[in-house]
């Protein structure tokens, strides 16, 4: 029992186990009008140009450590129109910036890099997280080369959601990351980046097998909503991108999210999420069957087809399920042999001579909320049954089921503890038994 025990969590926790990379999103944080175009200072922006925000959504307690591109997954970004990179005050990472710094002409637009902050200060949140304010555009703007009364950044198309002049995006870190390191988009002799985040050249594309950021990790938490900011980028054109991700996990290990199966390496998880336009999937959305899709954009009912029933699968066994749809071996029993549990209780067909033996069915398998009992009783005898937990002590004791017409019995689990179940159904002196998982 213990040794079936052990193999059904087992199969259980690897079948549900949840990836700490969710997704990514793609928030348009701002869409730039001609007032912003007339600053020469920061470089011309063109109205229309919109501003974009990459968050990766995290399982809660994990950590974002490291953005990168290596020799087996390319780090790829894009667009058909040339990337806005501030002259004044634009930097390459957003750990770089002063919090004064969005002050200043179109700066707070600048395309960068960055694993959670925006500024040394502060880090990146959905401007619908946001409910502190902003420090950013209108009133908060120095107007620009040409002095824009009133202050640049304070349009207010709605492609582009809630204005930056209500909510900027931004939250006061308390735990800011430390060893950062990057690699592959300065310069390694002179500092100085020419790349699609630098404004020495103006360019649409960034594409390495060797560049990175990354440092102590950024922790998903509430005071992120469990999404933590990898990248702004200010173009005209529509942006593409492929982006590998590092990740600390809860339980201490490392997982590295590929954009690519090119070549997959141990630690290594292919996530479609990773590449932009993100690709969209539907599937089905219940845990009872075996066409259940975690990774999924949308409900396809139509696409649960079977039903998740563990059992024995082996034809030669006394207990062999004709509905059973995932094999467990050390379910299986034999005469001689049932894996140290009671093979009179577990096929009792062996010992007696009953010419009408009751067949049970249970489903879903594993269950939530409830589970389905059916019995053929074709004798239309009085049955009774009992469920045991996996440490043998009575749940449920001599509840009465009335099988009289080969109909369903509808067991409610919303009080029952996750785990392994045993029910016993009796017949006159008959015992038949069952076993579920409850999830």
């Amino acid at each position: 029992m213990k040794k079936i025990l052990i193999l059904l969590s087992f199969f259980i926790l690897n079948s549900y186990a949840k990836a700490q990379l969710k997704k990514l999103i793609v928030e348009t944080y701002y869409v730039s009008d001609f007032n912003d175009s007339t600053d020469e200072v920061g470089g011309k922006l063109l109205p229309g140009t919109k501003t974009y925000r990459i968050f990766a959504q995290l399982e809660p307690g994990s950590k974002l450590t490291k953005i990168y591109g290596d020799e087996n997954h390319l780090l790829k970004i894009s667009s058909d129109a040339v990337f806005f990179n501030n002259l004044d005050r634009g930097k390459t990472f957003g750990k770089d910036f002063s919090k004064n710094n969005f002050k200043e002409n179109t700066t707070a637009l600048d395309s960068w890099l960055t694993l959670g902050m925006v500024s040394k200060t502060h880090a990146g949140i959905f401007k619908a997280h946001d409910k502190d304010g902003s420090f950013i555009g209108g009133v908060n703007n120095d107007g620009g080369s040409a002095g824009i009364a009133g202050g640049l950044l304070r349009n207010t198309d709605p492609a582009a959601g809630i204005p930056i002049t209500t909510s900027d995006g931004q939250y006061v870190m308390t735990n800011s990351p430390s060893n950062w390191a990057e690699y592959g988009v300065l310069d390694p002799l002179s500092g100085k980046d020419s790349s699609i985040f630098g404004s020495l050249i103006a360019g649409n594309e960034f594409k390495s097998n060797n560049a990175g950021l990354q440092n102590s990790g950024i922790l998903a938490d509430s005071n992120n909503n469990y999404h933590i900011l990898i990248a702004q980028l200010t173009t005209k054109g529509n942006i593409t991108f492929e982006i590998n991700l590092e990740i600390f996990n809860t339980d201490g290990s490392i997982s590295k999210y590929v954009a690519d199966d090119q070549v997959l390496l141990p630690g290594e998880i292919l996530s479609r999420h990773l590449k932009f336009p993100f690709e969209t999937i539907c599937g089905c959305p219940n845990k009872d069957y075996i066409e259940y899709k975690n990774d999924r954009d949308c409900d396809a009912l139509d696409s649960c087809k079977n039903l998740f029933v563990l059992g024995c699968m082996d034809v030669l066994a006394c207990n062999y399920d004709p509905k059973a749809t995932y094999s467990v071996k050390a379910m299986c029993c034999y005469p001689g042999y049932c894996n140290d549990r009671d093979l009179a209780l577990v096929c009792p067909d062996l010992g007696t001579n009953t010419k009408s033996p009751l067949r049970i069915n249970l489903f879903p398998n594993p269950a939530q909320d409830k589970l389905n009992i059916e019995v053929l009783n074709p004798l239309g005898e009085q049955v009774f049954y009992s469920i045991y937990d996996s440490y043998g002590a009575v749940i449920s004791d001599n509840a009465e089921i009335s099988f009289l017409d080969d109909k369903l019995h509808e067991l409610n689990l919303s009080k029952f503890k996750n785990g392994l179940y045993l029910l016993r159904i009796i017949r006159n002196d008959e015992v038949y038994t069952k076993m579920f998982m409850k999830k």
